[in-house]
């Protein structure tokens, strides 16, 4: 590890980008309150171990390897917003209870996996990470390696808090209406979330609105 590396910085950032609220954070939270939080524990670990492999494969290369192929970055961004927005569909047709449920069991481990490299806050907060903390004539492996295990570290610890807090508000969602309520807002959240993939298009179309 090079000796211009800050430890410290760097865990407070990896954990200001996972505790605060993002798709996984959505995603955990719908299941927890949905599932309960052993059955949500393998969501947990896809995301978590997704999200270290994400940082170890951009910090080895793959960061220039999309940017070098725009037409690989336009597939990993429409398929990625049609992911996540498929995902928010579940959520909302979620009901563990009933008998017609279009999601009869929690997202599991793969699913999970899959999600994380489809989320555009994942990306943002690896490459972010990668470009603040890398230090100039350090050892890369090295160094990626660190990040990539502090930035697991904390999503772990936020999947586990906030799966949590999602297992205690599912204890105060008896009525179904209630619940229903509850899953259509995680939905929307999750939608909203695909913004940031189209920003960028929409936003010259939106500026002289604003303006």
């Amino acid at each position: 590890m090079g000796e211009g590396m800050l430890l410290g910085p760097l865990i407070l950032f990896a954990l200001a980008v996972t505790l605060t609220p993002g798709p996984n954070v959505v995603l955990v939270t719908a299941s927890g309150a949905n599932f309960g939080f052993r059955r949500t524990i393998p969501q947990m670990l896809g995301i978590t171990l997704s999200f270290g492999s994400m940082d170890v494969a951009v910090g080895l290369g793959l960061a220039g390897l999309v940017h070098s192929e725009p037409r690989l970055h336009s597939v990993l961004r429409y398929a990625g917003a049609a992911y996540l927005v498929y995902l928010a569909w579940r959520i909302a047709r979620s009901d563990p209870g009933g008998t017609t449920s279009t999601l009869a069991k929690p997202i599991g481990f793969l699913a999970a996996a899959l999600f994380t490299w489809m989320n555009p806050k994942a990306w943002a907060s690896v490459l972010g990470a990668l470009a603040t903390y890398i230090t100039v004539g350090g050892n890369v492996v090295c160094e990626t390696s660190v990040i990539a295990a502090v930035l697991a570290t904390a999503c772990l610890m936020s999947c586990v808090v906030w799966a949590g807090f999602g297992a205690v508000i599912g204890r105060c969602l008896a009525k179904p209406r209630a619940r229903m309520a509850f899953n259509w807002c995680m939905a929307g959240l999750l939608v909203l979330s695909v913004i940031p993939v189209f920003w960028p298009v929409f936003w010259p179309v939106f500026w002289p609105v604003f303006w």
